[in-house]
């Protein structure tokens, strides 16, 4: 039976006086810290505060992110996999889960649970794929992961990558329909008396610690795990407290039980604590002898500390630093989290109390990271006199896209070239030629980040592309220079959209949030399709096809044509916006406006200062709110829609003496609001 409360421990004397010194020293706001041993919590503690504005203390029940320490869990769940439904670890992950597919064939048909587990797949972490907000929800990010290019072949070497816990979180999902969150709290959270601890946003808790960051001598608040990084959670989401977290450390110094319940099975217990991948030769040195070896095992670390054999894993996400561990032959476990961004206070603290508690000698760790601190090299920028760029720069504005990566948006202003790169604003400043260095304007970043990326050009003289160096280990990172279909062809590009009777089939031409066309074909992947000239696309990704509009006499479309390698095929299209009943149609008792349209509904509204998109998927009106699910709109009367699965809302949208949407009205259950087109 596990003792709750906190016991003396002789070894802990003075303790509080040197944990006050150091996060004064290191000029952070607060940390929550547990120890224990055996079947006792030793301490669960608060110390500094959780909220600098308002100077509230932290205490033992204060929520704090514990980032990557998050693994541990997530590697744990597979272990249920394991019991309840006989998973190979050593299966392809592909046998199990069909959609997840990597860079080439070779890697989809041979990397195997296991391999994703201990980080050994060949991809190195592509961190900026889904840090910088492309990929919003957990199946985006498991479907970027084809994109990402391997550094290294299959089991060669240790490359620690997120993306690999996303997509077992995925795995899991699938196979027991529930989510990731829903797991976590009935499998661990529960059963272990995890009352307080958290998988997503801690602000709407009654105890909870705001992030930090050291930037300019200052510290500055972050906004922990942004609503377009919620998929990332089975790799870093979980917010936990002292007290929690005592009793997850319980465990893992049982052999995997909490007050004699079996919580992990004994044979995945000892998998996760073993060695599965050399993560470092980490030899021991003349300044440390006793510390050496440095491999993973299944969401754990593993190392030789001082003689004493170590499992561990730090952690790292917006505004906190973390830091677990345990000691299986002591039966020693310690856990540390503090709310500064990046920071070495978790670590110092961790290696000082774990002297004490095995009877090590007194090292100075706080000393000897320090010195490592303050040895980093520092970021300078070259001041030499540079050749001009090849264009002005305005040719180098535009929107620039990678399949992985996302997004960079590049403007010419007055004073030079800004940006933004999904979620995250840059700033730009000529190198040399066409080279140019990017930094990102976000508290999170302190400049050591900035890269110096390429615009390249082509035969004819104009920009085509972006290469970055995001990832160090493969080829930059090129983000190829989009057209913009409005500017291009000089039409509105919604004429296009449409439902096309393609021999039966019915092909759905429709337009993105991002003011892009793409062609959706029953049974193949949605095609993007590039302007080529006045009512001509190519189709991206699908060699010699392109697709040429026609019009009548009164510049309508009624039909396009598919030009293919195998022959021409003519297309008519169906509801040309010429239906009888007020161009509506009906079905299951209700008014579907038919697709063309529902396209003079397209566009971004400004709510309030936050832009409303308006968009079609397939034959659906959609409409998009920052931090909030997409929603379908499903037509009612003229100009007036309902919002699917969402009571007591509506829309309608209002038009001038020439017909044209200029704003929209959302009614609510507290009042309306008007939103005007831009």
């Amino acid at each position: 039976m596990a003792v709750r409360s906190q016991t003396n421990d002789a070894r802990l004397t003075g303790i509080d006086s040197m944990i006050n010194r150091i996060i004064k020293e290191w000029n952070v706001p607060g940390i929550t810290i547990s120890v224990v041993e055996k079947n006792k919590i030793l301490m669960a503690k608060g110390y500094g505060v959780k909220d600098l504005e308002n100077q509230k203390p932290v205490t033992e029940n204060t929520l704090f992110a514990i980032g990557s320490c998050t693994k541990a869990f997530t590697a744990s769940l597979v272990s249920y996999l394991v019991k309840d439904l006989n998973l190979d670890l050593d299966a392809p992950i592909n046998q199990y889960f069909p959609e997840l597919k990597f860079y080439n064939n070779d890697l989809t048909a041979h990397v195997t649970v296991r391999d994703m587990l201990c980080h050994r797949t060949g991809l190195p972490r592509h961190d900026y794929a889904w840090y910088s907000g492309a990929m919003g929800n957990r199946d985006s990010m498991v479907r970027l992961i084809r994109y990402l290019e391997p550094s290294a072949p299959l089991r060669q070497t240790f490359q620690y990558n997120n993306l690999n816990y996303v997509a077992l979180g995925r795995l899991l999902e699938n196979t027991y329909q529930k989510k990731w969150e829903q797991l976590i709290e009935e499998k661990f959270f529960s059963p272990l008396a995890m009352k307080r601890s958290s998988t997503g946003q801690i602000s709407g808790t009654p105890d909870f610690a705001y992030g930090y960051v050291n930037k300019n001598g200052k510290l500055q608040k972050l906004d922990f795990l942004p609503a377009t990084l919620n998929g990332i959670a089975p790799a870093g989401g979980i917010a936990s407290t002292a007290k929690d977290m005592a009793n997850w450390l319980l465990m893992w110094t049982n052999q995997g039980k909490f007050e004699g319940k079996e919580i992990i099975s004994p044979d995945f217990y000892k998998q996760a604590i073993s060695s599965q991948m050399i993560a470092s030769a980490n030899l021991p040195s003349k300044q440390m002898p006793d510390y050496y070896f440095f491999n993973y095992g299944l969401g754990w670390y593993t190392a030789n500390y001082r003689g004493h054999y170590g499992v561990g894993h730090a952690g790292n996400i917006n505004g906190f630093s973390a830091f677990t561990s345990f000691f299986p032959t002591d039966s020693i476990g310690i856990f540390i989290s503090a709310n500064q961004n990046n920071s070495e206070v978790p670590r110092i603290l961790h290696n000082l109390i774990a002297d004490r508690m095995i009877g090590a000698s007194y090292r100075d760790w706080n000393g000897m990271l320090k010195m490592q601190a303050n040895n980093k090299p520092v970021s300078t920028d070259n001041n030499s006199k540079g050749i001009k760029p090849s264009h002005a720069f305005a040719d180098f504005s535009g929107s620039y896209k990678n399949e992985a990566y996302g997004t960079i948006v590049i403007k010419d202003n007055s004073d030079g070239l800004t940006g933004t790169f999904n979620r995250w604003n840059l700033k730009i400043k000529h190198v040399q030629y066409n080279y140019f260095k990017f930094s990102i304007d976000e508290n999170v970043f302190d400049g050591s980040e900035a890269l110096t990326g390429e615009f390249t050009v082509a035969a004819d003289g104009s920009v085509t592309s972006l290469k970055m160096p995001f990832e160090s280990s493969v080829q930059d990172i090129v983000f190829t220079k989009q057209v913009s279909t409005s500017q291009l062809i000089k039409v509105d590009p919604k004429q296009y959209c449409g439902d096309y009777d393609f021999n039966g089939t019915i092909a759905k031409i429709y337009l993105t949030d991002g003011n892009m066309l793409k062609v959706a074909v029953p049974g193949q992947p949605d095609y993007e399709l590039l302007p080529v000239k006045l009512d001509e696309f190519a189709v991206k990704g699908a060699k010699g096809v392109s697709i040429k509009f026609e019009r009548d006499e009164n510049g309508n479309i009624p039909a396009c044509v598919f030009i293919q390698p195998n022959g021409t095929f003519r297309v008519a299209k169906i509801g040309s916006g010429r239906v009888e009943g007020a161009g509506s149609i009906k079905k299951d008792n209700r008014q579907i406006t038919a697709i063309n349209d529902l396209a003079k509904y397209v566009g971004a509204y400004n709510m309030g200062g936050q832009t409303v998109n308006v968009y079609l998927k397939g034959a659906s009106l959609m409409s998009k709110i920052p931090g909030q699910p997409e929603y379908t709109l499903v037509a009612g009367n003229k100009d007036e829609f309902t919002i699917e699965g969402v009571s007591g809302y509506s829309v309608k949208f209002e038009a001038n003496e020439k017909a044209e949407i200029i704003a929209f009205i959302l009614f609510q259950p507290n009042g309306s609001i008007r939103a005007e087109k831009k």
